[in-house]
């Protein structure tokens, strides 16, 4: 068997060990989509009005689910960050590392039952959006790139949840260094406002967010424009820009979180 291909083998035995873990422990699950729905309440029916304006209400709420589905996911990384913190500080790195497997096994078995995570967070996050008034508007290939892009982003933020979590030196320090850096991406961003209500600085931030690229990609390709079309090249190319910040992340955090691994490993 072939380096990459055992590498596969040994990450699928991984991600099912992790899934099984999520089983055990549904409250992980339950935090991946409670949390969600309650921003989708907050938003649609407490603060939709005032930023929606006179197109607030039902336009308000078909806006906002592309912006909570990008939240979710990313947010779903910080099981990445804390599953690693948790398996480090159990010593189960440790039981990984005598084991005749893949290094990058781990790493891999780690970022894909998280993005199965998301998948079941996205279906859910979806029945929430039908119930609060979201359609989509495009057609069914649109809507299945649309997921396809939000699943890539929250596959490339894992592996920024990977090297967090390597790099944190306990679970609660994994805890708060997995969220801390999400609020601001998050919401200085076109989550829950178009980018037109956001002041200078910050809506010069917003347009060239990964975020932003994600959230106005799935919008996009869902038919839920709202307001003014966005100007500016991420803007106008927001598929293309949202797919090459994916790779860009990808490209940088994979090695390091694989580096990162190997030297916590042989410790």
């Amino acid at each position: 068997m072939s380096a990459i291909a055992k590498a596969f083998s040994d990450g699928g035995v991984i991600t099912w060990r992790n899934l099984k873990n999520v089983q055990r422990n549904p409250d992980w699950l339950m935090a991946a989509t409670l949390q969600p729905i309650m921003f989708v309440l907050l938003f649609a029916y407490v603060f939709g009005d005032a930023i929606g304006g006179e197109a607030g209400g039902l336009a308000y709420r078909e806006f906002l689910i592309a912006g909570i589905f990008a939240q979710t996911v990313a947010f779903n990384s910080a099981f990445t960050v804390i599953g690693f913190a948790n398996d480090l500080q159990k010593g189960i790195i440790d039981r990984f590392r005598s084991l005749p497997i893949s290094r990058l096994a781990v790493i891999f078995g780690r970022t894909t039952s998280d993005l199965v995570i998301s998948v079941v967070a996205l279906i859910v996050m979806s029945l929430c959006g039908l119930l609060v008034g979201w359609r989509i508007r495009g057609s069914f290939l649109d809507a299945v790139l649309g997921y396809l892009v939000m699943l890539m982003f929250a596959w490339a933020l894992s592996w920024v949840g990977a090297w967090i979590g390597l790099v944190a030196r306990s679970v609660e320090v994994a805890q708060s260094a997995g969220l801390m850096w999400m609020f601001p991406l998050s919401f200085i961003s076109t989550a829950f406002v178009p980018a037109d209500k956001l002041p200078g600085v910050l809506k010069a931030i917003a347009d060239w967010n990964p975020f932003t690229a994600v959230i106005n990609s799935a919008r996009d390709l869902f038919g839920n424009r709202f307001g003014a079309a966005p100007t500016g090249w991420p803007a106008e190319n927001a598929s293309l820009y949202a797919i090459l910040c994916c790779v860009a992340i990808i490209a940088i955090f994979a090695p390091l979180a694989t580096a990162q691994y190997k030297k916590v490993a042989s410790r």
